[in-house]
């Protein structure tokens, strides 16, 4: 894990592995750069990298009030000028999609397009409620085993997971201390979340327009809680180019290590090499 340090002094962690073609992989709201560990054994001649925002991972807490889209898409543009990169591809899951849209009205040269990972312009509410009720706490599991039980009792819309890879999610997501099992975040997010969640829903469709003349990805879960199919159906319609791939027995967030995924990931990264 390397760092760097952002303009107003936040200590924000990243990974840089691979050669090749230069890939930013943007995490999940609550998640960080080991949401790609699964991809990273898939893919050749790519050079990955990946951010933990702050607040999340091996980055620095912040506070509540820094952990906005906005601030995060900085944070992103100032990891690419640390690494001296004009411009890269986007992988985006989740919260990353978000970021990698707004980066796209707000930087277009710096990105030569954008994989959404389950995510587009229209969030569904019943995902987000469903993430309000756990943002921000630790599990009630005492150990990463029955976190993992847990986990591939209650995430809706999962099938043919197998055990071990519920483990593997334990472990990357909760760190154990001696009061049992700990989110590795600052519990500050759920703060930032719920102001989100509480204000009137923005209009992100022009965030998806300006990537009208970018190869762009998505990746879907066939039983998706945030991302619709009507929606991803739109977005279909309003990028012609749009590469689409629908993963089954996943709910949000496929691994990205599927062969649907994978499929439209390498597809996506011929379009922008």
């Amino acid at each position: 894990m390397q760092h760097f340090t952002a303009d107003d002094g936040a200590r924000i962690a990243y990974r840089d592995s691979g050669t090749g073609q230069p890939l930013l992989c943007l995490a999940g709201l609550t998640r960080n750069s080991s949401d790609f560990d699964y991809l990273a054994p898939c893919l050749d001649g790519v050079r990955m990298i990946a951010m933990d925002y702050r607040g999340r991972g091996a980055s620095g807490w912040t506070g509540a009030d820094s952990y906005t889209i906005a601030r995060e898409s900085q944070d992103a543009i100032a990891l690419l000028d640390h690494l001296g990169l004009a411009s890269v591809a986007i992988l985006g899951t989740s919260r990353g999609g978000l970021i990698g849209m707004a980066l796209a009205a707000t930087h277009p040269d710096r990105l030569r397009g954008l994989c959404l990972n389950d995510v587009g312009p229209v969030i569904e509410r019943a995902g987000l409620e469903r993430i309000l009720g756990y943002i921000g706490r630790d599990p009630a599991a005492p150990t990463h085993a029955a976190a993992a039980r847990a986990m591939a009792r209650n995430m809706p819309g999962f099938a043919n997971v197998p055990d071990s890879r519920w483990l593997e999610e334990a472990r990357k997501h909760y760190h154990a201390d001696a009061d049992g099992l700990k989110i590795n975040y600052d519990p500050a997010l759920r703060a930032a979340f719920a102001a989100a969640y509480q204000a009137e829903a923005p209009d992100l469709w022009p965030l998806f327009d300006a990537l009208a003349d970018k190869p762009v990805a998505l990746i879907r879960a066939a039983n998706s809680e945030l991302l619709s199919r009507a929606v991803a159906d739109e977005m279909a319609r309003r990028h012609p180019g749009l590469i689409f791939a629908e993963v089954p027995d996943r709910g949000h967030i496929p691994f990205l290590d599927e062969p649907e995924a994978l499929a439209a990931i390498r597809d996506f990264l011929k379009e922008t090499a």
